[in-house]
């Protein structure tokens, strides 16, 4: 399983993205799932991706040998990030095409969702979520985050806390809550944890960093956020009515 999320504010971007690629009793792999291109003073671009690995490799691989070859159309010629999101789209259905037509194919689960974010010369920054089939949307000004992969855990803070004139900062103390959550609640997520940071109209390769399962950043987040949710709990007002023993229950 997987879980990336990517948030688009006023400020700029951030993204997130797990590590883990298999969590079965035997056997745990690590892949990165956050890839990065451009970063040239003309585009920012970052494709997170989730869902089948041969077919998200596949869809890399195909990016990055269209750019250097340079194809006539790759994605560092097309217009803006809508285009650049079909043009992602295009190359995921078609291979999962190749894999659904093989000869080993039944059975076979070739589906793979992208987030692709950033900003092209010309245009504002922003974040879409290119679906299986190809066709993508882009993230709307009353939700501005976006999610594939393992997403119940971690939408709730988003839905709280996420709004357009949230600052970078916050963003990033969101998004890494949200994946922490989401590695609590789902074994098959896990670290390491990849993030960036792009401040829009800076067309720089924006704040990366990797975070491994002892970083201590995210263990003290881990262990403030949950001590927090506690005393927040416990500072509830109480319910009305407590069962105990002069208590009278009502039958409905």
């Amino acid at each position: 399983m997987t879980y990336c999320l990517a948030i688009s504010v006023d400020q700029g971007l951030v993204f997130a993205s797990d590590s883990r690629t298999n969590a079965g009793a035997d056997q745990i792999s690590t892949y990165s799932k956050m890839h990065r291109f451009g970063a040239n003073g003309e585009r920012t671009l970052v494709l997170l991706s989730a869902g089948n690995l041969a077919t998200t490799q596949s869809v890399v691989a195909a990016i990055e040998r269209d750019i250097r070859v340079e194809a006539k159309r790759n994605l560092m010629n097309v217009e803006d990030l809508g285009a650049a999101a079909e043009y992602i789209g295009g190359i995921s259905a078609e291979e999962q095409r190749k894999h659904r037509s093989g000869p080993t194919s039944e059975g076979f689960q070739p589906e793979a969702s992208f987030i692709l974010g950033g900003q092209v010369r010309g245009g504002p920054a922003g974040i879409e979520h290119i679906y299986p089939e190809g066709n993508f949307v882009r993230a709307s000004p009353s939700t501005p985050f976006l999610q594939i992969g393992e997403v119940k855990y971690g939408k709730p803070i988003l839905d709280r806390i996420i709004s357009n004139d949230t600052t970078l900062d916050a963003a990033l103390k969101c998004a890494l809550v949200s994946m922490d959550s989401t590695m609590r609640s789902n074994a098959t997520v896990g670290p390491p944890v990849e993030y960036l940071v792009y401040q829009a109209d800076t067309f720089a390769r924006g704040t990366y960093d990797v975070l491994e399962e002892d970083a201590p950043y995210l263990l003290e987040l881990r262990h403030a956020w949950s001590d927090n949710i506690r005393i927040a709990f416990e500072s509830l007002p109480s319910a009305p009515t407590v069962i105990g023993a002069d208590a009278t229950v009502r039958h409905i």
